[in-house]
């Protein structure tokens, strides 16, 4: 996400979900501001292909959908429509959405420098406002490690980080695999800087 443009008017929920159709980019919607979204490296892109595949082949036949970042996200009595690098909800309420789904039970964010202190404070805090969220999903893109937050009972969200040879566990869609399969084909800039100094 980028700065609000300064610009451009503030717009009611209604407002923005109309003027935005017409756009070229996609922009996040908060509290009557909108922000537009920038794009990733091709760590970022192939984490987030990795994951959405990995999630979708799961989950197949469920009764839940999964979405990539193309897919908005309605944050329900909070006027805030944002998006996500992967999304899941499994809730009959969305069954028929075409817009934007509102109850997601999972959420991931690929982390990139530009995002990445937006991702971790102020856009989960905002995801936080969702009643249905359980899970949200945090992947580093310039060192193997994955950071979730779940919401236990008493409705507290507690870490739990994931490193090599390890096993992910996403409890809100009863899924475990190995964090090698979300880094699969990965190359980290280290390794990319070593392979050069071999030539």
């Amino acid at each position: 996400m980028v700065a609000a443009s300064d610009h451009l008017p503030r717009f009611t929920p209604t407002e923005y979900l109309e003027w935005e159709e017409r756009q070229e980019l996609r922009y996040e919607y908060v509290y009557g501001e909108v922000y537009a979204m920038t794009g990733g490296t091709l760590n970022h892109s192939q984490i987030a292909v990795n994951f959405t595949t990995i999630v979708r082949n799961h989950l197949r036949g469920k009764g839940c959908k999964v979405f990539n970042s193309d897919a908005k996200l309605e944050v329900l009595e909070s006027n805030l429509y944002l998006y996500a690098d992967l999304s899941v909800t499994c809730d009959e309420r969305d069954r028929n959405n075409t817009k934007f789904i509102s109850y997601p039970c999972l959420i991931a964010e690929v982390l990139s420098p530009s995002t990445e202190a937006y991702d971790r404070g102020n856009k989960f805090a905002l995801y936080r406002r969702s009643i249905s969220l359980q899970e949200y999903v945090l992947v580093g893109t310039q060192q193997m490690v994955v950071e979730i937050y779940r919401r236990n009972e008493r409705g507290k969200w507690e870490l739990t980080a994931y490193n090599a040879g390890e096993e992910i566990e996403l409890e809100s869609i009863d899924l475990k695999f190995s964090i090698e399969q979300l880094f699969e084909d990965i190359i980290f800039e280290s390794e990319s800087d070593e392979s050069s100094m071999d030539r």
